[in-house]
């Protein structure tokens, strides 16, 4: 299915109705006075979450919305009809933020979410409503409001609870096809993935956690090397980060070399996000002797002075998948309880999402500016929009 992970666009709300001038004129009825009846208000702009949505594609053709404005007010007290207000479905996981200020107006993460990012005008006034003893035949009347104005950047995060992370070829989407139904494209050359990958893995009957696979990382990329940094947003929402490693890579590199690799580069696009829960998964340990694999993975453990939880795989032959699979829904369920039944906890987790995601957007935005400059400095003029090109992104449910 076609994916759009941002998207642009300028939303109106209506204006509200004028007031309206009128005297009551009607036969054997002197001095019938006032009747001018109120306008009605402008429509508003509303934004809602909807879960059969996956893609912000629908944005990138149409980028302008106005809301209807409110009819206005005419005699014998009526009052003009309200306009509608203006629903725009979104992806859930869509977070809105002011273009010009740069301020997170919200975020919408479940299915049903509303947010209002632009409020209608409101009614003018008839002169009915400046009617008193000492002013028996007024002529005022007043006109409705303008609606507001915004220019909004939508964002979306796709929404998973485990994210993976590796250098090209650690065999990150070989893991996702062993352990859900996710098919995504797996080769023996690196960058074969390009977009992010979802899987659903149904570790137990009703009992489920989502994963995302982004296209793996190189020395550099927070400078724009190999497939860059874009898709490391995606990995904010998440509880936990599944580290892969190619424990026999094909250059020789030495896998605690990657490690580090893909931490520096984490680190450099959100400090926060570089502290998140992670998890080391040692991979391709089919192609390593036998008796050779302890030693191998202990050797690189060492040289990490590693701390955290190690888990030694196959993912080509399901090796150990089952039980870290098992893991992880345990880890992801226990941090759901806590959320929500600690309050403190769901605070700092909310505080340290906005960390995450303004970090991102702070480091996206740097390293597209940098490209538009480097590109303008060359005499290239027609290629501002190179990050706004539409990408591919395949959600697999296990049946």
């Amino acid at each position: 299915m076609k994916f759009v992970d941002e998207a642009v666009i300028r939303v109106e709300a209506g204006r509200g109705g004028n007031g309206c001038l009128s005297f009551r004129r009607e036969k054997y009825i002197p001095w019938g006075g006032p009747d001018g009846g109120d306008g009605g208000d402008g429509g508003s702009v509303i934004l809602r979450a909807d879960a059969s949505m996956n893609t912000l594609v629908d944005f990138r053709f149409v980028k302008s919305y106005t809301a209807r404005p409110g009819e206005g007010g005419r005699g014998a007290n009526c009052r003009g009809r309200s306009a509608e207000d203006l629903v725009l479905d979104v992806p859930v996981g869509t977070t809105i933020v002011d273009e010009d200020t740069l301020e997170v107006l919200g975020d919408l993460v479940a299915a049903g979410d509303e947010l209002k990012v632009v409020q209608g005008g409101f009614h003018g006034l008839g002169n009915a409503r400046f009617k008193s003893s000492t002013n028996r035949a007024p002529r005022q009347f007043t006109r409705g409001s303008d609606g507001e104005i915004r220019n909004l950047r939508l964002e979306l995060k796709v929404l998973a609870d485990v994210g993976l992370l590796g250098m090209p070829n650690a065999g990150k989407s070989t893991f996702i096809r062993a352990v859900s139904s996710a098919k995504p494209k797996v080769a023996d050359y690196p960058f074969t993935t390009l977009v992010p990958n979802l899987g659903v893995v149904r570790v137990q009957q009703h009992q489920s956690f989502v994963i995302a696979d982004i296209p793996g990382l190189v020395e550099g990329a927070a400078e724009g090397a190999g497939l860059g940094i874009r898709f490391l947003k995606h990995l904010t929402r998440t509880r936990l980060l599944l580290h892969l490693v190619d424990m026999a890579p094909y250059d020789e590199t030495l896998p605690q070399d990657a490690v580090a690799i893909i931490a520096k580069e984490l680190g450099r696009f959100s400090p926060t996000l570089a502290n998140r829960e992670r998890w080391l998964v040692l991979n391709k340990l089919d192609l390593i002797p036998e008796d050779e694999r302890e030693a191998r993975c202990q050797e690189v453990v060492d040289a990490l002075g590693w701390a955290g939880p190690v888990y030694k795989v196959s993912a080509i032959t399901g090796a150990n998948t089952k039980s870290l699979c098992q893991d992880i829904l345990q880890f992801v369920e226990a941090q759901a309880e806590l959320l929500a039944t600690d309050s403190e906890a769901a605070e700092r987790e909310r505080d340290i999402q906005g960390a995450m995601q303004s970090e991102a957007r702070e480091r996206i935005q740097a390293l597209a500016d940098k490209r538009r400059s480097e590109r303008r400095a060359a005499g290239d003029t027609d290629n501002d929009d190179d990050e706004d090109d539409d990408h591919d992104v395949e959600v697999v449910y296990r049946p």
